[in-house]
């Protein structure tokens, strides 16, 4: 794993609180009837939707934050709600507290969620690692997509099923990350998440989530092929899934593969899966320092890399790992070194539009 990669899977484990105050036992959970309402649609006319990640407490204690995501977003994802280590301090809990509120904030204010993540290797509770047989592991990953898929159904219309599933330099479909998933039910573990959400939820649309497929290099092109690889295996054994989600965190120091990304895109169209933009980004670190010279070759990646997309496939929404320089993950592993804020979102610190923004909703109205 790249020192990049780990610090920023380190930083969303650990972004994952389990703080929350209501507790619920598995026997008393259910699809709450205040979430019942599908929300409204997520973007005007004919226009690809635009959306965020979240977080729940800067949504309760932030104002013009939260009028921001109001005014700009017609889909929100949390950041870290959804996730295991924040959901099951113990195996007979669930902590809900978080997740509803801002499933509750997206209701009020007409904007869809998505769900994010039901199996990945990271931001596990401590307890997993005690799960020691095929059957436990079965039990454990079907109960806790059933639990939460059927809280949120008819709220949250996707779901981030598989995320990260293979590992930063796979030799093939079969070189999949190190986790307790893979450990105790092997490469079954993808058929059953996946299984058991459309069991639980026939209406939500399935997505398996990677990254780190956009670029030139040997690595990043065997990651473009195993992916591909697994996604045909998916397919040829009738696992449902709707679409594959490109995570799109840019580095300014990469190059991005024009040509290898259409063609992975060209193949996954030609399996019938859609394409989410679920995470983007720009990596500013080694930019120049410069606001408006750095902002605007933020914005200029982005642009190469969504008309790259575009030219091949229209995606079915754009969402960036934030919406506001404000909440960021990047400056806790990627600090610049002259000491300058870094900028990777569409709005600054002080919830200006910058040039990124302008770039996405460019690109949202192409017919």
């Amino acid at each position: 794993m790249s020192i990049e990669t780990h610090s920023r899977r380190g930083f969303l484990a650990g972004t994952a609180s389990a703080a929350a105050l209501t507790v619920f036992g598995t026997g008393q959970l259910s699809a709450m009837s205040a979430f019942a309402t599908p929300s409204k649609p997520s973007a005007e006319g004919n226009f690809i939707p635009y959306g965020a990640a979240v977080r729940s407490d800067a949504l309760a204690a932030d104002q013009s934050y939260r009028e921001a995501v109001i005014a700009d977003c017609q889909l929100v994802v949390p950041e870290s709600e959804l996730k295991w280590l924040e959901l099951r301090p113990t195996p007979d809990q669930y902590r809900f507290e978080k997740a509803d509120a801002i499933v509750d904030f997206a209701r009020q204010n007409g904007i869809q969620v998505r769900g994010h993540t039901l199996a990945w290797y990271g931001a596990l509770p401590k307890w997993t690692e005690q799960i020691a047989t095929h059957a436990d592991a079965e039990r454990e990953l079907i109960d806790h997509i059933e639990t939460v898929v059927s809280r949120y159904k008819g709220a949250i219309p996707s779901w981030d099923v598989i995320n990260e599933p293979l590992v930063d330099w796979p030799e093939s479909a079969a070189s999949l990350r190190p986790s307790i998933w893979a450990k105790r039910l092997g490469p079954d573990y993808l058929r059953i998440a996946l299984e058991t959400t459309a069991a639980v939820d026939s209406d939500a649309r399935l997505v398996l989530n990677e990254y780190d497929v956009e670029y030139a290099g040997e690595r990043f092109s065997a990651k473009r092929s195993a992916l591909l690889q697994l996604l045909r295996s998916l397919r040829d054994r009738n696992v449902p899934l709707h679409a594959v989600g490109l995570q799109a965190h840019l580095f300014a120091s990469r190059t991005i593969d024009r040509d290898g990304l259409q063609a992975l895109l060209t193949e996954i169209k030609a399996l019938d899966l859609d394409v989410w933009i679920t995470e983007l980004d720009v990596i500013d670190r080694d930019l120049p320092g410069e606001i408006h010279e750095r902002d605007k070759l933020v914005a200029d990646l982005a642009d190469q890399f969504l008309q790259t997309v575009y030219e091949v496939v229209r995606p079915k929404a754009v969402l960036t790992w934030g919406l506001s320089d404000r909440y960021t993950w990047v400056p806790i592993y990627f600090k610049r070194r002259d000491g300058m804020p870094n900028r990777p979102l569409p709005l600054d610190a002080e919830l200006r539009r910058k040039p990124l923004f302008d770039v996405i909703d460019e690109f949202r109205h192409k017919a």
